[in-house]
Parts: structure tokens; C-alpha cells; sequence
């Protein structure tokens, strides 16, 4: 009599993706999607400038790009468990400490600390969570996972806004913070601590490994300085974000005297609705030969167009403004999630590992700025439309570049996309 062979262990890929999902939820909701609000309700308990609270967030995001940077490290040191549970327990302190801020320093302090704590939670660990179990159907992967990321935009842009509205900043921050701070511990402890080599899985879910290449057996390392792929692909997204979180990060605020506080979270949501059906629709249907560069400029493009529609709406709301927060939705997601597609396309293996926490740093480095940037912008206040069309222009124009600069990193180098 023969024995049964012992069932194969499912893919635990899938579920890697869907804890990575709900850790992109709160690291968006929270860490991304939090600070446009934050400054208009520190603004408005404080009455402190626009420009200094400004300041805050350009801190909040650029402490957060030196930690990003260092992640790959971080992980291998200490491990993604650990990394991540300290990450989401800094976020937690980091918002707390934005409700309860009375003094300039104070608010600083909590940015380093939130800044620090949400890129645990962001697109570079999103990826190096991803990355391990899937080669092939990385784009659908990180598309799925990604989209937490814009989920947590719906969820949390009017959720912010209700809950500090009707019980305050600091019960928000306590509420928001301790159900987050439980549940990505939960997901550490159950998901996060597994590799495919613990659990004896191939990515993809391959019955058996793929074969290495020579380069992938013994790989080169070399410098980026002066790679015009590395060098183009890190600028045009640091533009294009840059261009992204300084709207953003003002766009509630420049809403709320056209439409409310309601009406302008609902809005905030919508764009976030449009970010999850682009990336969709970019992830599972952009097929494997495309080039991604073309499939980001096109993706810019569309925000560019949605930027202008600001322009039209601008003290008005009404069509042009919904169509305006589609369009420029529609591009959200993809500004984050397309630029590791790119590069998995054109670096090999071992390369990649290595440019997409390059180009994240640099990207959050450059767009930390942002909110501090385009608050300069400000100076006569959320009411005036010529200074918020100035804005919206200035998004536009830097999103063009952001074109410009991924155009120009388009020339002959091997794709290494069939390798994975």
C-alpha cells in the first residue's frame, strides 16, 4: 500500500500581497494622506503661518527619505518583522505628537518621528515585501498591493476629517494610531516573517526554481552617478511626485473654501478612487514588452491635463473641478508604482534590488520639499484663486519636466524583464 503524498503548501505569495495591501492602507492613510490634514488642523488650532506648518511636512517627508534609503539594511540587520513594527509604533507617536504640539519644536520633533516610522509602511517596502515571491507577475502583484496605498486615501482623507471634526485631534490620533499600531504588528508576526525560502516556495508559485543567469550568480556592483537609465528614472520620478505631494498637500486646504470641509475630504477620497482604477488598469493590462518609460509619460500626462483643469476651477468647483480631481487621480498610483516596473525592465536582478531604494530616497528626498515649496505660493491665503491657479500651474509644468526626463532615459539597453 503507498502512502499519500503530503498536500503541496499553497502559494503563500497571495497572502503576502493581500497583508501588504492592508499594511499600504495605513501606511498612505497615515503617513501620505495624513499630513495635508494635519496642516490644516494644526493651521487651524494653532494659527501658526501656512509656510511653517508647510515646513513640518517637507520635514515629515525628507527625515523619512535618509531612513528609506537605508531600508534594505535595516532589514537584513534586524529583520522585516522588526523593522516594520517600530516603523508603524514611530508613526503612531509621530501623529500623536502633531495633535498635541503647542510649540513650534514640538511639531518638528513629531515629524522626525513620523517621518521616520511611515516609510516602514511605504513604496520601498511595499516593493522589498513584494519582490521575493513574484518575478513574473510582479506588475499585477505590486499593482494589488499598491492599491492600498490609494484605498487608504478613500478611507482615511474624509475619515480624518470626521473624526477630528467630532471628537477632536488628539482622540483621532489616539484611535487611528492604536488600531494601526495593532494590526501591522499582527501582520509582521504572521505574514512578514515568512520568506518563499522558509516556506520551501519559488516565486510565482514555480514548481521548480528558475534558472540564474552568470550575472545573476556573480553580480557586478557599480556606481549609478553617471547612468543616464538610473539618473533619468530617479529625476522623473522625484519630479513627477514632487509635483504630486506639493498639490496635494494644499489641495484640501484650497478646497475647503469652495466646497467645505466635507464636500473637499470626499474629494480628496475621489482622487484616491481614480488612483486605484489607473494603477488597476496599468497592472494588469500593460503587457510584458511595453515600455514602461512611455506607459509613465503617458500616465504624467494625464495629471498634467488634470492640473490645467484646476486652473478652470479654480474659486469655482463644479465640472471642470470633478473632472479635474479624476484625471488627476487617475495618475496618483502610478507615480510610485511604475518607476520599480521600470526598473526591473531595464537593470538586471541585482541592480534592481539596489536602484529602487535609490530611487525612492531620491524621490522622497526631492519632494519633501514640496509642501514647503508650494506653501510659498500662499501668502494671501486659502481664498485667494489667483495664487491657487499659480499653483496649479507650477504642478503642471513641473509634471511636463517629469515627461521630459523619463523621455530621455529611452535608448538600448537589454531588458532583463524575462529573467524574472
Amino acid at each position: 500500500m503507498t502512502l499519500p503524498l503530503p498536500a503541496a503548501r499553497p502559494f503563500f505569495g497571495w497572502h503576502v500581497v493581500a497583508a501588504t495591501f492592508l499594511l499600504a492602507v495605513f501606511g498612505w492613510g497615515v503617513g501620505f494622506y495624513g499630513p495635508p490634514v494635519f496642516l490644516y488642523a494644526v493651521v487651524a488650532r494653532t494659527g501658526w503661518p501656512v509656510a511653517m506648518v508647510s515646513a513640518a511636512v517637507t520635514v515629515h517627508f525628507l527625515f523619512g527619505a535618509g531612513v528609506v534609503a537605508n531600508l534594505p539594511r535595516l532589514y537584513r540587520r534586524v529583520g522585516v518583522p522588526f523593522v516594520t513594527v517600530t516603523g508603524v509604533a514611530l508613526l503612531g507617536l509621530g501623529i500623536l505628537g502633531w495633535a498635541l504640539a503647542t510649540q513650534p519644536w514640538q511639531l518638528f520633533l513629531a515629524a522626525l518621528a513620523s517621518g521616520a516610522g511611515w516609510v516602514a509602511m511605504g513604496a520601498a517596502a511595499v516593493n522589498a515585501l513584494i519582490a521575493p515571491w513574484f518575478s513574473q507577475r510582479r506588475p499585477a502583484a505590486l499593482g494589488m498591493a499598491y492599491n492600498g496605498a490609494s484605498l487608504g486615501g478613500v478611507i482615511f482623507s474624509p475619515l480624518w476629517i470626521a473624526l477630528i471634526a467630532r471628537i477632536g485631534f488628539v482622540p483621532a490620533t489616539l484611535a487611528i494610531g492604536g488600531v494601526m499600531v495593532v494590526a501591522v504588528g499582527m501582520l509582521s508576526v504572521l505574514v512578514f516573517r515568512h520568506t518563499p525560502e522558509s516556506l520551501g516556495q519559488n516565486p510565482d508559485g514555480a514548481e521548480h526554481p528558475r534558472p540564474q543567469t552568470a550575472a545573476a550568480e556573480a553580480p557586478v556592483r557599480r556606481s549609478f552617478r553617471r547612468d543616464r537609465k538610473f539618473l533619468t528614472l530617479a529625476a522623473g520620478m522625484m519630479l513627477g511626485l514632487f509635483a504630486q505631494i506639493g498639490l496635494l498637500a494644499h489641495l484640501f486646504s484650497l478646497l475647503v473654501p469652495v466646497v467645505g470641509e466635507g464636500m473637499a475630504g470626499l474629494a480628496m477620497g475621489g482622487a484616491t478612487v481614480a488612483a486605484i482604477f489607473g494603477r488597476s488598469l496599468v497592472g494588469w493590462m500593460m503587457p510584458a514588452s511595453a515600455d514602461r518609460r512611455l506607459v509613465a509619460c503617458a500616465s504624467y500626462g494625464v495629471q498634467v491635463i488634470g492640473s490645467l483643469l484646476f486652473i478652470l476651477s479654480a474659486g469655482e468647483g463644479g465640472v471642470w473641478l470633478v473632472l479635474g480631481i479624476a484625471l488627476f487621480g487617475l495618475g496618483i498610483g502610478n507615480a510610485t508604482s511604475l518607476p520599480p516596473l521600470i526598473a526591473q525592465q531595464e537593470f538586471s536582478p541585482d541592480e534592481t534590488a539596489r536602484v529602487v531604494p535609490l530611487i525612492v530616497a531620491i524621490g522622497q528626498a526631492g519632494y519633501a520639499f514640496a509642501p514647503a515649496a508650494f506653501g510659498l505660493l500662499r501668502t494671501g491665503g486659502a481664498a485667494d484663486t489667483t495664487e491657487a491657479r499659480a499653483l496649479f500651474l507650477c504642478a503642471a509644468a513641473i509634471q511636463l519636466a517629469a515627461i521630459g526626463c523619463l523621455h530621455l532615459g529611452r535608448g538600448q539597453r537589454p531588458s532583463f524583464s524575462h529573467q524574472r
